[in-house]
């Protein structure tokens, strides 16, 4: 039982180790990407695709320049004994040994293997482009889950700080509740008012856990059993907006990866149909062998006898023919000239329109590639505009929400004064409260709308813009 755990064990343990990749106390967005990189599964599936493809352009170039090789051999052994096939027996009274052993080369020249290396070469350029794409979706990816991340922390922030509010509020109406200038629903309305606040923080804070959670899944690592112990330590500042929507789609056009992956895939669609048509042509093939057998009788006394008893019944009975039948007449044997006759391979004339029928497939799957191309050309269009349009309305509701986020603090400030001085009410003072914690929450979410908004518009260029 011991060996079968231990083979479980060495099976399993890689696996873990994978999974329990350690993850830094303080992770920056760079160092989310370089683990991302490492073990996303996506992406790393991604990568594997490509070692098939670059061997692929080796095979091709291999077989259009050197010949397949081909090696075989085996060993026989055939007791004493008599073997019955129909109506015949077969006996041997020693045991044999055998052996052969067979060495063949195969070289063909056609329309075909001339193409292939092109079909290899940019089926690999097809892998590389993808594995381009698969890494700016895995960048842009972990970057808007990093930034998801931040938000929700900022969120639990204000959440705590409206807790503390509330406190305070709780506090001052007791306060005046005890000198008797407010009344004993203003203290319940404060109760009430810090309880909400408390179950918001709680579900903010999960929600900052939920994304981490969210954020170690995307990165392809499993998360630490605390998450507070991992910190994200990376800010990002807002800046003005200063690129070009027609430079934008300039460089769209010329870098993005999905686009340049299916123009690859195009470009080897062009060398099927060249693969497919070449097959009208005429095709060269050379072969060569070297090949051997050999057969040892374990012991050979037995077979020396046999053979001088044979050859003394056939000379007695040669001598009898001769005597009595040919009176001594040389005998004629005609040779066998079959073996010099030359067959030459058939030549098919008529292949039910196969060759049509592979040179429209192959241009059918080029035709619908070049219509994917332009398809994706328009929506890479239709993306890049977008993030743009999203990005500049992102950026001037920053502006508007700070001025409202100004506007609740003063208003929040002149209810909380005016209810400690008694010439407003606590209702006066929830409700500037509420429009303060709304104005903070929709300023953090207009900054995050920026950064994600930036993040989209990268991925739809195929590079980094700041």
């Amino acid at each position: 039982m011991k060996p079968l755990l231990l083979s479980v064990g060495l099976f399993v343990c890689p696996a873990i180790a994978i999974c329990q990749q350690p993850v830094p106390a303080t992770l920056s967005l760079a160092d989310a990407i370089a683990l991302a990189r490492q073990h996303n599964p996506a992406y790393r599936q991604t990568i594997h695709d490509r070692a098939p493809a670059a061997w692929g352009v080796r095979n091709a170039w291999s077989s259009l320049w050197l010949p397949s090789v081909t090696a075989s051999g085996g060993v026989g052994y055939a007791g004493p004994g008599e073997q019955n096939f129909l109506t015949s027996s077969f006996s041997q009274s020693v045991s044999t040994w055998s052996s052969n052993y067979s060495f063949l080369l195969d070289w063909t020249l056609n329309g075909q293997t001339l193409s292939e290396p092109g079909l290899r070469k940019a089926q690999l350029n097809a892998a590389q482009a993808d594995v381009v794409g698969a890494e700016t979706n895995l960048v842009t990816a972990v970057t808007q889950q990093y930034l998801t991340v931040l938000q929700a922390r900022d969120n639990a922030e204000v959440a705590r700080q409206q807790l503390d509010h509330d406190e305070q509020f709780l506090k001052l109406a007791q306060a005046r509740y005890e000198v008797g200038r407010a009344s004993l629903i203003d203290v319940r309305q404060a109760q009430v008012a810090r309880g909400a606040a408390e179950v918001s923080l709680l579900r903010a804070r999960t929600a900052v856990q939920v994304e981490k959670l969210r954020l170690f899944q995307q990165i392809g690592v499993s998360a630490p059993v605390d998450l507070g112990t991992v910190q994200l330590t990376d800010t990002f500042s807002v800046q003005t907006p200063t690129w070009r929507l027609s430079d934008l789609l300039g460089m769209a056009e010329q870098q993005n990866p999905s686009l340049k992956a299916l123009r690859e895939r195009e470009r080897a669609a062009g060398w099927g149909v060249k693969a497919a048509s070449s097959s009208w042509g005429p095709s060269v093939s050379l072969s060569a062998g070297w090949s051997g057998f050999t057969q040892q009788l374990s012991d050979i006394n037995p077979t020396i006898g046999s053979a001088r008893a044979s050859a003394a019944a056939d000379s007695a009975t040669c001598v009898y023919a001769n005597s009595a039948w040919f009176n001594g007449g040389p005998g004629q044997v005609p040779l066998d000239c079959s073996i010099y006759t030359f067959s030459p391979q058939p030549i098919p004339l008529w292949g039910n329109f196969r060759q049509p029928l592979l040179v429209s497939q192959a241009k059918a799957q080029q035709q619908d590639l070049q219509e994917s191309v332009r398809a994706r050309g328009l929506q890479v269009q239709t993306d890049v505009s977008q993030a743009y349009l999203t990005l500049e309305t992102a950026f001037q509701t920053i502006a508007i929400q700070d001025t409202n986020r100004t506007a609740a603090r003063e208003q929040l400030l002149l209810a909380t004064e005016r209810y400690r001085v008694g010439s407003g009410t606590f209702f006066e003072l929830l409700d500037a409260q509420v429009a303060g914690l709304r104005a903070e929450t929709d300023y953090i979410n207009a900054v995050y709308d920026y950064h994600k908004a930036l993040a989209a518009l990268e991925a739809a260029v195929g590079r980094p813009l700041r």
